[in-house]
């Protein structure tokens, strides 16, 4: 009877000191595993990568007016009719395609007389009537130099009014991804060089934030928190700004 009891107070103390054996196995494989993830969360390196473009703008939109001012609005309308065939007639001649001239409909001002203390009346003195035409085209040179030239209308009685060029590119979603390639290499470059300094290397990347894209004119060094997107210069700059993280090994 005491050689069992004794037996199975022996299993009892082994099967305890397995239990805690054990017990000490886990915590250490725990936390072996739980400082690699602390490790894998915090030793991390963040760094800005930058990368920047010229680009030829590759589509452009011109505005230009014209109006004419008589006592009738038959004259006026007449005479505005005879500036449209003349402008579409001269804009022909400088090779730019009817299809890309879009014609906007009149707007019409009634102006009445004033009195000797300068109040409107109910006399009508003026009618002006006035209608724009806008080129939309891809061929930006041709139309940029007809936009310089246009003023030549005045030998031709037209007092036409040209507003300065807007240019577009249109292909600026693939730019977009070159672009924001070439900053990530350049953030990667920037990462290792700060690690080589401290005698580590980049692992894998974590992380990855683009920041806006910047469009200005090419000697321009403005930037701003929501971008710029400049359609006042022919030839432009495009800069794309990633944050990317890294693992340090």
């Amino acid at each position: 009877m005491e050689g069992g009891r004794f037996l199975r107070n022996s299993q009892i103390i082994i099967l305890g000191i397995c239990i805690a054996a054990a017990t000490i196995v886990s915590s250490v494989i725990l936390s072996q595993g739980f400082l690699k993830i602390m490790k894998f969360t915090r030793e991390v390196i963040s760094v800005t990568g930058s990368a920047e473009k010229r680009i030829k703008s590759d589509y452009i939109v011109w505005r230009c007016g014209f109006s004419r001012r008589e006592a009738t609005l038959p004259v006026a309308y007449q005479a505005l009719k005879g500036d449209l065939e003349k402008i579409k007639a001269y804009l022909a001649a400088k090779g730019v395609n009817p299809n890309e001239m879009f014609v906007s409909a009149v707007s019409t001002e009634t102006i009445y007389k004033k009195n000797d203390k300068g109040n409107a009346t109910n006399e009508i003195q003026w009618y002006r009537l006035s209608q724009n035409i806008e080129i939309r085209s891809n061929e930006v040179d041709k139309i940029d130099q007809v936009s310089r030239e246009a003023t030549e209308l005045i030998n031709q009685d037209i007092g036409l009014d040209s507003s300065s060029p807007s240019y577009f590119y249109t292909k600026l979603d693939e730019l977009k991804v070159e672009m924001l390639a070439k900053a990530t290499e350049n953030a990667k470059l920037r990462a290792e060089n700060m690690a080589k300094s401290t005698g580590n290397k980049i692992g894998l990347m974590r992380s990855a934030r683009m920041g806006v894209f910047q469009i200005t004119p090419v000697t321009s060094t403005e930037v701003s928190d929501w971008g710029e997107n400049d359609t006042s210069s022919l030839e432009k700059k495009v800069m794309a700004v990633v944050t990317v993280s890294f693992a340090i090994e």
